[in-house]
């Protein structure tokens, strides 16, 4: 059984731990920036493969008391690396967390690698290269208190990034974020669901890959995994199969999106493509103020400008204004979500809202807020 430690952005772990229970974790424990859980090889494979909200999934090798420079060393080289790492695969390590006397990451990282390669050579006399970029096998060290914990990171490059989107706009959600904010919404592929703001489209792609039940992980090139020495290419490629095979070609109910900007929805149409929903959602080019709504009942969900890096000369009060309109005159029957980072513009919605939850788009704090529309 393998300790795992999946890590979201703050404020998501609850939310992540029920992600990953629907996926076949059992017991997920929510912490601070992530979700702790147990499990074997093919639990690992298949959350990386599913999972929508982590950004990484750690696999812990070591845990114990640290602390100073020469505990780190010490407890690094007791690992047997043999197992994890083969001198001839590139390596890197990453540092989190500090304490009294080791609070450098860049140093504390530099210990563990030291550590490594001196048992590599020591037992082989030859050691792995080190590869920030693309490293075969990249460590994470996590310093909390005197405690020391060492993880392999099975994922490679972060999980939100899903491989289907080169074309971004100006202000991107990470597709992560989005969906979160989907499952925040409680929106069912069996009601319809438009973004009147959609950018490079990826509130509408996240709904469309949730709707057609499409494992996340399958637009990806690599995972982390997949240059272990213990990776198992057999079982991988039975898990893609099976998601494959899980897919559904058609969705129940219409996901659309709209944007006043033609080449952004070129970009969102580009990004459809490469994850293979082009024929299964609407996206077009449309003034917010020609919008209306494609059915009776649904879930609106948008992420407006917030003057943050958006739209800072454009009189965004009027626009907020405008989407208040919108939302009570075209899209009665419906539930509308806004995300905002900006309480005073917020207000010019004219709406009263029903529910607001605090959320973190990156380092910026925001409310989900929540209207029924009569």
């Amino acid at each position: 059984m393998g300790h795992y430690f999946a890590t979201v952005a703050r404020g998501l772990e609850t939310l992540a731990a029920q992600e990953l229970q629907e996926i076949g974790v059992r017991d997920p424990q929510p912490g601070f920036c992530g979700v702790a859980f147990k499990g074997d090889r093919e639990l690992l494979y298949r959350v990386n493969l599913w999972a929508r909200l982590p950004f990484r999934i750690l696999v812990e090798v070591a845990e114990f008391r640290c602390r100073d420079a020469d505990d780190l060393y010490s407890g690094v080289q007791r690992i047997d690396w043999q197992a994890y790492l083969d001198p001839d695969l590139t390596m890197a390590v990453a540092a989190t967390g500090k304490n009294r006397q080791l609070n450098h990451t860049h140093f504390t990282a530099l210990q563990v690698k030291n550590a490594i390669v001196d048992q590599q050579r020591d037992r082989f006399q030859q050691r792995s290269n080190v590869d920030t970029q693309q490293p075969d096998v990249q460590i994470n060290v996590h310093l909390n208190r005197d405690r020391a914990t060492v993880s392999l990171d099975s994922s490679g490059s972060s999980l939100h990034r899903r491989g289907y989107r080169p074309a971004v706009g100006k202000a991107p959600l990470k597709e992560s974020l989005a969906a979160a904010l989907i499952y925040l919404s409680g929106w069912q592929p069996d009601q319809a669901f438009y973004d009147p703001l959609c950018g490079s489209g990826t509130l509408p792609l996240e709904a469309a890959l949730i709707g057609l039940k499409r494992a996340p992980g399958l637009f990806r090139e690599q995972f982390g995994f997949e240059t272990w020495p213990t990776f198992d290419a057999r079982l991988w490629k039975r898990l893609q199969q099976q998601a494959y095979t899980e897919r559904l070609e058609t969705l129940p109910a219409p996901i659309m999106g709209c944007d006043r900007d033609a080449a952004v929805v070129q970009q969102a149409q580009t990004n459809a493509q490469n994850c293979e929903v082009e024929q299964e959602i609407s996206l077009q080019t449309l003034e917010l103020a020609a919008v209306t709504a494609p059915a009776d009942t649904g879930v609106l969900l948008c992420n407006p400008p917030y003057g943050q890096r958006l739209g800072r000369d454009e009189d965004l009060g009027a626009f907020y204004k405008l989407l208040g309109d919108v939302l009570k005159q075209r899209f009665k029957g419906w539930t509308a979500f806004v995300l905002s980072g900006n309480k005073s513009l917020a207000k010019s919605i004219g709406l009263k809202s029903s529910q607001r939850l605090p959320i973190l788009n990156g380092k910026l704090p925001c409310q989900l807020m929540k209207y029924e529309l009569y």
